[in-house]
């Protein structure tokens, strides 16, 4: 599981973060979870379904997908897990 958290800075369009911000907005996701999820699924996409094993060792992160939201496909829904 992570331990600690790490900042990450990257520069946008100000148009693209205001209209990311408002869809995050009306999903009821925070622009910070959508973000998380998209880096999770990346990394999955690279090494598999068990990246988590790979990156965390023997503290298997399955605790971390419960500090995120599932986000779900239909607009305004939440899964809580």
């Amino acid at each position: 599981m992570e331990s600690r958290t790490a900042r990450f800075t990257l520069l946008v369009d100000p148009k693209k973060k205001e209209v990311f911000e408002k869809l995050c907005d009306k999903d009821d996701v925070t622009p910070s979870q959508l973000i998380r999820k998209f880096m999770r699924d990346y990394i999955e996409s690279h090494m598999g379904p068990n990246w988590q094993e790979q990156v965390f060792g023997n503290e298997t992160a399955k605790s971390d997908i419960g500090n995120t939201p599932a986000i779900s496909k239909k607009k305004g829904k939440r899964n809580k897990t």
